[in-house]
């Protein structure tokens, strides 16, 4: 074992995307190598290869961020995890709980297949404490979902918003995230209205959503008033952005709160002022989450048997295909098979 596959990137653009052979990489102190079982993708990645989003990329550069995998050799000092141990990486290495690191001049977006090299190879090695211990319940193809998609709709909806039993919970898209809050919003006990388009109606369904709104429908938001009576809802997952926000804003209860993720509608937000003053509305800003939530949320899996929703699987071989299907919108997780 002495060589192995990893793509790279020379510059910046997805023609530049090249699988190479590589030697395998040695765990230096406090380090771990893993063999790399399953590699998810998300539109950060993609737009990282496309445009390097304005990071410091140290070229050759390897993509990817969400991996699960399986700890095969120990750097000198390594001791949080055993030879054998099934492993998912942290996206944002450095936050480890409490508050994200950073400044209010400077937030910190230090994160793997962004500041940091990615995960996009048949072995990785990385500080042991970039690392938690994988689902006991899934598999590699499964459990790499969990570092961006997942911890972001569990931090938001339950590290933040603190969704409870009984709340009502607005999701007015169907992309990785949503799926991932629909899962946890009904594991928590609450009522789910799921905006999206005609042809996701049953899956959704069957993931939990209580009620199902066209997404293109001109009176989108009035169903919702009608559905609530009124009262709006508690908490919303705004994976949209832009002047969504504004929308939101318009249907959150009282005291209810906004998860702030998405910009698919553009990175400038806005929203009507009285309504956000009069209604006490919170918005929280999210950025994925803490290794300490990513270990709660491993917990709570095992416990509640959640299984990610995966669109499709394709071979380490295939990224540039992997990446075309991203581009036409899934309905869940794109993933990498790395491990034959």
């Amino acid at each position: 074992m002495s060589k192995m596959k990893r793509w790279e990137i020379d510059a910046v653009g997805r023609e530049h995307l090249a699988l190479r052979e590589v030697p395998v990489p040695v765990p230096s102190a406090s380090e771990v190598l893993v063999k790399v079982g399953a590699v998810a993708l998300n539109y950060r990645d993609k737009m990282v290869i496309e445009t390097g989003r304005g990071l410091p990329l140290r070229f050759p550069f390897t993509p990817g961020s969400d991996l699960s995998g399986e700890i095969i050799a120990l750097g000198a000092g390594a001791s949080r995890f055993g030879v054998g141990d099934r492993v998912i990486s942290t996206a944002t290495p450095d936050w480890i709980d409490g508050l994200r690191p950073g400044t209010a001049r400077t937030p910190a977006y230090q994160t793997l297949g962004g500041f940091y090299p990615g995960v996009l190879a048949e072995y990785v090695a990385m500080p042991e404490a970039w690392f938690v211990k994988a689902p006991r319940t899934l598999e590699h193809w499964q459990a790499c979902t969990l570092p961006v998609a997942g911890l972001t709709a569990w931090f938001a909806l339950v590290e933040r918003a603190g969704v409870r039993a009984g709340d009502t919970v607005l999701i007015p898209s169907t992309g990785g995230v949503a799926l991932f809050g629909m899962q946890i919003a009904k594991a928590s006990g609450a009522e789910l209205i799921v905006c999206g388009d005609p042809e996701n109606e049953d899956r959704a369904k069957a993931l939990g959503a209580d009620h199902y709104i066209f997404r293109h429908r001109e009176d989108w938001m009035e169903e919702v008033y009608r559905i609530t009576r009124d009262r709006g809802v508690d908490h919303v997952l705004e994976v949209i952005g832009g002047s969504h926000l504004g929308q939101s804003v318009q249907l959150t209860a009282v005291g209810g709160h906004i998860c702030q993720i998405g910009a698919l509608n553009g990175w400038d937000i806005s929203a009507p002022a009285m309504p956000l003053m009069l209604k006490d509305v919170t918005i929280h800003g999210i950025g994925t989450g803490s290794r300490a939530a990513l270990e709660r949320l491993v917990r709570a899996i095992d416990r509640t048997a959640l299984i990610p929703v995966v669109d499709s699987r394709y071979p380490l071989s295939e990224l540039s295909a992997a990446y075309e299907h991203l581009d036409r919108g899934p309905f869940g997780k794109v993933v990498i098979d790395v491990e034959a």
